[in-house]
């Protein structure tokens, strides 16, 4: 009876079936009775003090100063901002100029921007919607209430979200894999796996949680290592504990589980609440608890104190606090203190809960999160080919994201292949333990080529060479940029291994597919068609006798192609030396999709390694030269500013493909990924190395010595060879004059002869370098 509104239902679907529910809904109540809901993008601070800037025509550099002073933070305004700046404060009370700017950009603050249909909300009423509230007609033709969601509660109309969630997807796409080599009688279910598996906890604690649904963030990582679940219950409470509230309670929490004796409460009866979560508010079912048992509060109400915290409604919260603490006769609330709770204990716990319920997850919403966290484990460890397949394809669109997970397959030793015309599909999938990369991730190739070579393949067999696929694709939207870009792909790699000759011959081979396709047209024979099959089989598949392209070339190939590198990488022989030195890679600039911004922050220096793939050069207005560079790492991309000042002290190291340390201060702009500002910038070869060589004993040394010089002579440079006598400990640094040229074919070299025990490689700190330049 104290409900005041419709009950909050928000359901999670199958991404690429969530329109059907909405459709089934529509069939069930009527279209006349069922509409998406309308929401409305806010200018927001920044936003707004951009574009009053933008329309000021003020200058750039400071405008983008005044923004950048207003804090990142969920729903801060204008005013919050002066008064937790005090930076900004100064210059509003100092600068006339800038003083404007934000007075104006106050009285557009908060005001619709754009209008755009809810990403899950639907309503559905009782009689036809238009009864109750004005409709609209949306661009992609659905019908929309003219009203936003909370004005849709406030009316007493049921709303109802229909999420579409990718995890759901990737689950049943999984599966699939799984089962597609299975009879009936062996398929695998997800809803059926053991949820006490103590290897899949193991794989969660070890931090490895890469497509670990809700554990992949960074933060979220380290959490899972030191919190090491052993239950379903340690990963929901997980969930529930790392949001901006409820995170300042992971220490009590983390330390209270390792350690009963560390769990303490306010006041008794906060005991039997809070012990199954050692001590911390964890979920909005406790809050509604405490103010039930601590101060008398019933069901109905306790719900409306969670509701009034949730949506920060301070006046309600301030009337709460006296009711919670004191009582109210008027309103049956016993209070407190009246239970024997202190005034002190009480004030404490009520702000306790008003910090956690801010941000707060209910409990059995956290319980459906770490259900399919994991399911996602349990997949990652059993099924990791079938699994990380399924997790690309949802994915697909995003290659910054793919590139992430094929990463993260080479670090699972999952071998992903290039597209294959045999055995490549739409999607992702697999064969014989390897994935083979999706036929659409092609660039410009539509899905009904892929669906025709499909249905070709299925009727009439295996492709036996690319003259087979183009004679029997022809007329089907196959054309020589098609062909030419599924030979850069690698997709006729089983046929034929050679891409060079495939390159010098397809246009060749397509032109006689189609001259014989117009002879045969007009009944024109040659010569060749009175040949015996051996004869033109030969005639037809000559190729140029020449020798396949280097590993770079084809590499870049299947950038171009795919936007992504797939059989290796540039840099992957730079792994260990990225890691060393990078504090961050290309992926922590990219737009965060859990909490929609980078993992960098606005201000923070930080070095990042890369090979360098583009550049361009502007002049300013005092005909100073500044670039704009693309840095790509093992991960990704990120854009590099260099103004002019640097640009000249670095101007010699900025070719394409130089591998380059970049440290630098980031920038970001709202929606965007984040930039870095370069500071410094040093070479790869510019660190120096240092070679270790291990011997038995000096004497031993000292008669490989002259052989040793010899294999080291052909790679002059600049590191440093350290000798290791072990029987005497002694060492011996080589001079100068016999300083090498560290690489991967002379690592090589000396492990064949030495043994790779005796064969170590060290690498200076990149600290050393920065302060010297």
């Amino acid at each position: 009876p104290e409900r005041i509104s419709m009950p909050d239902i928000d359901i999670d679907f199958c991404y690429e079936r969530r329109q059907e529910v909405i459709d089934y809904v529509t069939r069930k109540y009527g279209s006349n009775r069922v509409a998406q809901i309308i929401t409305f993008g806010t200018m927001a601070a920044r936003a707004a003090i951009r574009d009053v800037g933008r329309a000021l025509d003020l200058p750039y550099a400071q405008v983008d100063t005044v923004a950048k002073m207003i804090p990142t933070e969920l729903g801060i305004t204008i005013d919050k901002a002066l008064q937790i700046n005090s930076d900004l404060k100064r210059l509003y009370e100092e600068g006339a100029e800038v003083r404007y700017l934000i007075d104006m950009s106050k009285r557009l603050e908060g005001l619709p921007r754009h209008s755009s249909v809810h990403a899950a909300g639907v309503v559905i009423s009782k009689e036809d919607v238009v009864e109750y509230v004005p409709l609209s007609g949306s661009p992609d033709e659905s019908i929309t209430t003219q009203f936003p969601m909370t004005t849709l509660e406030e009316l007493g109309l049921l709303k109802m979200d229909f999420l579409g969630l990718r995890t759901l997807t990737v689950l049943q796409s999984a599966e699939m894999l799984i089962n597609s080599k299975r009879n009936k009688d062996n398929y695998f279910t997800i809803d059926q796996i053991d949820f006490n598996d103590k290897k899949v906890y193991d794989l969660i604690s070890s931090g490895k949680t890469e497509g670990i649904f809700q554990l992949e963030s960074q933060g979220m990582t380290n959490f899972m290592k030191e919190l090491k679940p052993q239950v379903i219950e340690d990963i929901i409470a997980g969930i529930a504990l790392y949001r901006p509230g409820p995170m300042d309670f992971i220490p009590k929490y983390i330390k209270g589980k390792q350690e009963a004796s560390n769990i303490t409460y306010l006041c008794p009866q906060l005991e039997h609440i809070l012990a199954p979560t050692y001590g911390c508010i964890v979920y909005q079912e406790q809050v509604m608890q405490i103010v039930r048992d601590l101060a008398g509060y019933s069901y109905g109400r306790s719900d409306l104190v969670r509701r009034a915290m949730s949506k920060k409604k301070e006046d309600v919260m301030i009337k709460e606090r006296r009711n919670f603490v004191y009582g109210n006769k008027e309103e049956d609330v016993l209070g407190c203190v009246a239970n024997g709770i202190s005034e002190d204990a009480a004030n404490k716990i009520f702000d306790e809960m008003v910090d956690f319920a801010k941000y707060a997850f209910n409990k059995s919403h956290a319980a459906a999160y770490a259900v399919i966290s994991y399911q996602t484990a349990y997949l990652k460890y059993y099924y990791p080919v079938e699994f990380m397949a399924a997790l690309m394809t949802s994915v697909i669109d995003n290659p910054g994201k793919v590139a992430e997970y094929i990463y993260t397959c080479r670090q699972m030793n999952v071998k992903i292949l290039p597209p294959d015309i045999n055995e490549g599909n739409v999607s992702f999938t697999v064969s014989d333990g390897s994935i083979i990369y999706a036929l659409s991730a092609i660039k410009g190739l539509g899905k009904h080529v892929i669906e025709a070579i499909v249905v070709e393949r299925q009727a009439n067999g295996p492709f036996i060479s690319l003259k087979d696929f183009a004679s029997r694709l022809s007329g089907k939207e196959v054309n020589k940029r098609t062909v030419e870009s599924f030979i850069k792909a690698g997709a006729f790699s089983h046929l034929h291994l050679n891409r060079r000759q495939l390159m010098m011959s397809y246009i060749q081979i397509l032109d006689q597919i189609a001259e014989e396709k117009k002879k045969s047209l007009t009944g024109q024979m040659s010569l060749f068609d009175f040949a015996p099959e051996e004869l033109r089989e030969k005639y037809e598949a000559s190729m140029p006798d020449v020798s396949e392209y280097s590993k770079e070339q084809l590499l870049a190939f299947e950038k171009e192609v795919l936007g992504i590198y797939v059989s290796g990488h540039p840099l992957e022989e730079y792994e260990e030396r990225l890691k060393k030195h990078a504090t961050v890679s290309a992926l922590d600039f990219q737009i965060n999709e859990e909490t929609d911004k980078p993992n960098v922050s606005d201000g923070d220096t930080h070095i990042i390694g890369g090979m360098l793939t583009s550049k361009t050069i502007k002049t300013t207005r005092n005909n100073a030269m500044m670039a704009f560079i693309t840095l790509e790492d093992l991960l990704g991309v990120v854009e590099i500013i260099i103004f002019p000042k640097d640009f000249e002290k670095n101007k010699n190291m900025l070719d394409i493909d130089q591998k380059i340390f970049i440290k630098g201060r980031v920038t970001i702009e709202e929606e965007k990924p984040a930039k870095l500002i370069c500071q410094k910038i040093v070479p790869f070869e510019d660190i120096p190395q240092e070679l270790w060589l291990k011997y038995s004993d000096l004497e031993t040394f000292q008669k490989d010595e002259e052989n040793l010089y010899q294999r080291l002579s052909a790679y002059d440079g600049k590191d440093t060879v350290i000798i290791y006598c072990e029987k005497e400990k002694c060492l011996k640094r080589l001079p100068k004059s016999r300083s090498i040229k560290i690489d991967n074919s002379l690592i090589a070299n000396l492990i064949a002869v030495y043994t790779e025990e005796n064969v170590r490689i060290t690498e200076n700190s990149i600290e050393n370098i920065l302060k010297m330049n």
